[in-house]
């Protein structure tokens, strides 16, 4: 009886691990790659399955995580991303330069992955390499340091290109550190600051001939200033002058219109007093030259007087005069 409880319990045992061995559970996002009996027969998707135990057999690919190679029988179907080591390369100007890839791929087509291409990972790094060198060959180091986006169009399309008869997709190829020599880098940084002095000096000039021009424009204006304040000047006094003598011809003008009136009524006065009988103007005449011949005798040196050719007429002149005061007393 004991002997037949252990013949139980063994092919107890042997049936679950042949049921165990039968049946497949693939994850989603994978899938296997079943070979019956050395040849390929089936592609197992996302699920459960069933299988010959020992006869059918997942195929053992190569893959890659965080940079260490392993061997798995699952074939993992979302985008993977593959971090390359820095690797030199030599610019088109000579200038030997470190580089580290980022590149980022999905496996399309499990079939191909596994029969097309011996050690997948290892093919793409190789292949990323090789085309890398060859694109930054054809490219000056200026050119390669502000050129990223090219160059990761560029390498994406030739190794989207190489990797379809793998089953692979390329998605994005991205470049994380360009880094040239450290005689490079100085050099460069030597250039930036004469760049920069040289901005500096062209904005310092232009500062100097904005403040030049600006100082002429301004001594321009004050000069037209002073200049208009000058014209103007010389238009208010000439203004004034006129007014002035204006003035002045009306003033002399009023003085001799308010004396010949004071006159005329001198005039008039004395033809009043002297009448009929004697001529005014006789009488005046001969009142200023008794008023010359008094100026006369008091200066100290002696002059020379002319009488007037009709002196026979003051003469009579002061004659009216005298009977003029007898008629008064």
């Amino acid at each position: 009886m004991t002997g037949t409880y252990i013949f139980l319990i063994f092919v107890v045992l042997l049936v679950v691990i042949l049921i165990k061995k039968c049946i497949i559970i693939i994850p989603q996002s994978e899938t296997k790659i079943i070979e019956r009996l050395g040849q390929y027969s089936a592609t197992l998707d996302a699920g459960i399955h069933f299988i010959i135990p020992f006869i059918d057999v997942a195929k053992q690919v190569v893959f890659c995580n965080n940079g260490r190679f392993y061997v798995t029988d699952t074939i993992d179907l979302r985008e993977q991303v593959m971090d390359f080591a820095k690797q030199n390369v030599i610019t088109k100007d000579n200038v030997q330069t470190e580089i580290n890839a980022l590149l980022y791929f999905q496996i399309v087509d499990p079939f191909k992955s596994a029969y097309e291409i011996n050690n997948l990972p290892n093919a793409i790094e190789k292949l990323t390499q090789t085309t890398l060198r060859n694109i930054i060959g054809e490219m000056e180091l200026d050119e390669t340091l502000t050129s990223r986006d090219t160059i990761n169009t560029k390498l994406r399309a030739v190794l989207d290109d190489a990797t379809n008869k793998w089953g692979v997709k390329v998605n994005r190829v991205e470049l994380q550190d360009i880094t040239p020599p450290e005689s490079v880098l100085q050099a460069m940084e030597k250039q930036m600051q004469a760049e920069r002095n040289k901005r500096a000096t062209v904005l310092t000039s232009e500062g100097l001939k904005a403040a030049a021009i600006l100082k002429s424009e301004g001594e321009k204006t004050a000069l037209i200033n002073q200049a208009e304040a000058a014209k103007q000047a010389a238009i208010l006094n000439a203004e004034a002058a006129k007014e002035s003598a204006i003035l002045n011809a009306e003033g002399e003008a009023q003085a001799r219109m308010r004396k010949a009136e004071a006159e005329a009524i001198s005039i008039q006065k004395v033809a009043e007093a002297v009448g009929q009988s004697s001529n005014p103007a006789n009488y005046l005449l001969a009142q200023n030259y008794i008023q010359m011949m008094q100026n006369l005798a008091s200066g100290e040196q002696t002059k020379t007087v002319y009488l007037p050719y009709e002196a026979t007429n003051i003469l009579g002149s002061l004659g009216g005069i005298k009977e003029l005061f007898k008629n008064d007393k």
